[in-house]
């Protein structure tokens, strides 16, 4: 299946930049930058620390069509591969309307513009901080 092929956990050398990074950068954060290298729209991140206990962020963000949905989260996933960071599911990836990873602490959801207006997680999530992000 090509989704466990994308998001199969790899060994990878474990460098002091790797580390330096994974100390100085939270995980979600590369996630973001790297849906931002992908032009994803709409990046948010919501807090929900003080909301639930399932987990601390989620990263919501829009593509405009199916590939580049996939390629947002090809291309997240690459950047948490390099922090040692893998994703305990995957879901959504052949559809391409919602693809949802779950790292343990966050969740990322890449949404289709469509998807995005019909589940409204920003709505559902309304309680959660929305965390300030410098995006260029």
């Amino acid at each position: 299946m090509k989704t466990r092929r994308l998001f199969r956990i790899r060994e990878h050398s474990n460098t002091l930049a790797q580390a330096h990074t994974a100390i100085e950068t939270p995980a979600w954060l590369v996630a973001v930058r790297a849906a931002e290298s992908k032009k994803a729209i709409d990046i948010k991140v919501l807090d929900l620390r003080e909301v639930t206990s399932f987990a601390d962020y989620f990263l919501i963000c829009t593509g405009t069509n199916p590939k580049q949905i996939q390629a947002i989260s090809e291309e997240i996933g690459l950047q948490l591969g390099k922090m040692n960071e893998y994703p305990i599911s995957v879901e959504g990836y052949d559809q391409a309307e919602w693809i949802l990873a779950d790292y343990g602490d966050f969740l990322i959801h890449v949404f289709s513009e469509k998807a995005r207006t019909y589940y409204d997680l920003e709505r559902l999530w309304r309680h959660a901080r929305v965390v300030r992000l410098d995006l260029q």
